[in-house]
């Protein structure tokens, strides 16, 4: 069954309006450029939105339940794994939705920060609820002895999520490969620090 064709132009001009964000920031970004980028009249985006700020809201909502999905689907189909293979099957989605696959998510995590209070106000709640979903695997792991008793979870997932958000600054995608090696290598990080064996 085809994609009706307005919702085809909507999607066009998320994407093209999600890469933009990414590259150039909101402010900078122009309901002008979106059209454009889209290869469509700058009125048409009126058909589907009615600001710049509701394409904002769905680029930052699909951003962020893309990745908080894909880390939910990749740790719960794992069944009865370790904790740590849990937090690595987590860190290892939430790297292969950033980097992969999502303009929405890369987008998300390089403009929230720079975004008035209004702006960023609608999105706490999904954001609070992936912050509690990675505070739960460190609880169980720590519960479990997998992790260090004397560890505090809420810095620890600050710590780890913030390392793998700032991936879109430094790391070249050339494959999968590449993904699922930088995965393992913040995993093996996380758990085992950087003493000699």
């Amino acid at each position: 069954m085809s994609t009706p064709k307005s919702e085809r132009s909507r999607d066009l001009i998320l994407h093209s309006a999600a890469q933009l964000f990414h590259r150039q920031g909101f402010s900078a970004t122009t309901l002008r450029q979106i059209a454009a980028r889209a290869k469509i009249k700058a009125g048409s985006i009126y058909y589907h939105f009615d600001s710049k700020e509701e394409i904002l809201d769905e680029v930052l909502d699909r951003g962020l339940r893309h990745v908080f999905e894909t880390v939910k689907n990749s740790v719960e189909s794992a069944g009865k794994v370790s904790h740590r293979r849990r937090i690595g099957l987590a860190i290892e989605a939430h790297l292969v939705a950033l980097l992969e696959t999502s303009d929405f998510t890369s987008a998300n995590i390089r403009i929230y920060g720079q975004l008035p209070e209004h702006l960023k106000k609608p999105h706490r709640p999904l954001r609070r609820a992936y912050a509690e979903y990675w505070d739960q695997l460190f609880i169980d792991a720590r519960r479990a002895g997998e992790i260090r008793a004397d560890m505090e979870v809420v810095p620890l997932r600050m710590f780890v999520i913030g390392a793998l958000n700032w991936t879109i600054e430094w790391f070249r995608l050339e494959n999968r490969d590449a993904v699922l090696e930088l995965a393992r290598r913040t995993e093996t990080l996380i758990f085992e620090g950087v003493n000699k064996p």
